[in-house]
């Protein structure tokens, strides 16, 4: 059964569909959307052998016709080559205001399509159909767009909403295990950062969500969904709130820099790590109980997730180093690092009040325990 999930930003409303054999159908789920029977698709590589001829053929039976550019696989992608590339190809394409983009695949695809269709013409609507786990949970809603820069993560994007997004709970058969359990990083830090009862949850179902079991899985994806709607309808342009969304992420996007975002560090593995390290530092600050971070890292063991920096393989910068690529982040105001903290399971809160040396002691904990 599909269940929709709608995201009714003013003027910018949109649906999340969740279940199995969108992609199938997708060509009906678009249509009502085009005013034209044409639209540009953008993937990469290991997608597009997977999926990209089932949403062609959705297509071609609603009448719809399309143009495919596959792109290379991985983080490297998201930079301004491809990203220059995608936005020279959707103009000799001759891809009209009016137009959709869809963007198949997982978040990479869906950071940099999202903000070619933002700078395109100033502005074109694009559609999010994410074939990973952690897609379908974060990055295909909210609206957050963008591509890395040498100095960091993210840094260069936009806010451009999509008009629908298709999270088709059947294509994450076709992830590896490690991708998978990549994405349950993301589901798990929902839970983290306000909802006790969903990570009660997840304590009892992950092994099934892991496993396979459809029902799980449709309901984590939804209930994920969910939860970011929630925030984003509060703050869409992450002025306050929305900012709850980064519990993990500070670490995560050091860890990720410091490994040159390859495959030694896949994004979700690196949230699953940062927000196991803030419940740690949270418990270290006599915010929250020390059976939470237990809790936390105990649920992401059971998943067969990383947890600590033993966890990545090869070098990394001393804790100092670490410290200063979180200074390059983002999250970065007045000079003062924000960090996402919790008072408790589902308790999540933003504070710059966070003394280096905390940081850097359990920084330097966890270097020396490689």
């Amino acid at each position: 059964m599909t269940e929709t999930v709608s995201v009714p930003l003013p003027g910018r409303s949109y649906d999340v569909r969740i279940g199995e054999g969108l992609l199938a159908r997708a060509g009906a789920e678009i249509a009502p959307l085009l005013k034209r029977p044409r639209v540009a698709i953008v993937s990469d590589e290991t997608v597009a052998a997977a999926h990209l001829s089932t949403l062609e053929q959705a297509l071609s039976a609603e009448g719809i016709s399309s143009v495919a550019l596959t792109l290379p696989p991985g983080e490297a992608t998201k930079g301004w080559p491809q990203f220059s590339r995608t936005v020279e190809w959707l103009l000799e394409q001759k891809v009209e205001r009016r137009d959709i983009v869809v963007a198949l695949g997982g978040g990479v695809i869906g950071d940099l399509v999202g903000f070619a269709a933002a700078v395109l013409r100033r502005g074109v609507r694009f559609v999010q159909i994410p074939t990973s786990l952690l897609a379908q949970v974060d990055s295909s809603v909210g609206g957050k767009t963008g591509i890395n820069a040498p100095q960091g993560k993210n840094l260069i994007g936009a806010f451009h909403q999509p008009s629908l997004v298709l999270a088709d709970i059947g294509v994450l058969d076709t992830l590896t295990p490690r991708d998978f359990r990549a994405g349950m990083g993301e589901v798990v830090k929902y839970g983290l950062l306000g909802d006790a009862a969903f990570f009660a949850w997840l304590e009892e179902n992950a092994d099934a969500v892991i496993g396979g079991d459809r029902a799980a899985r449709q309901y984590a994806v939804k209930r994920s969904v969910e939860m970011k709607a929630e925030i984003v309808l509060r703050d869409e342009t992450e002025q306050g709130d929305r900012a709850l969304l980064n519990l993990g992420h500070t670490f995560c996007h050091a860890f990720e820099s410091a490994t040159g975002y390859s495959d030694r560090l896949l994004h979700g593995e690196g949230v699953a790590i940062g927000c196991a390290l803030a419940f740690e530092l949270s418990a270290r600050l006599g915010l929250c109980a020390q059976e939470d971070p237990s809790r936390a890292r105990a649920l992401l063991a059971q998943a067969g997730m990383k947890r600590d920096l033993r966890d990545i393989p090869g070098d990394l910068p001393d804790a100092d180093a670490l410290l200063d690529l979180m200074g390059q982040d983002k999250k970065v105001v007045d000079g003062r690092l924000n960090f996402i903290l919790a008072r408790g399971i589902g308790a999540a809160f933003v504070t710059s009040d966070v003394p280096r040396d905390a940081v850097a002691g359990l920084l330097q904990e966890q270097l020396a325990a490689r």
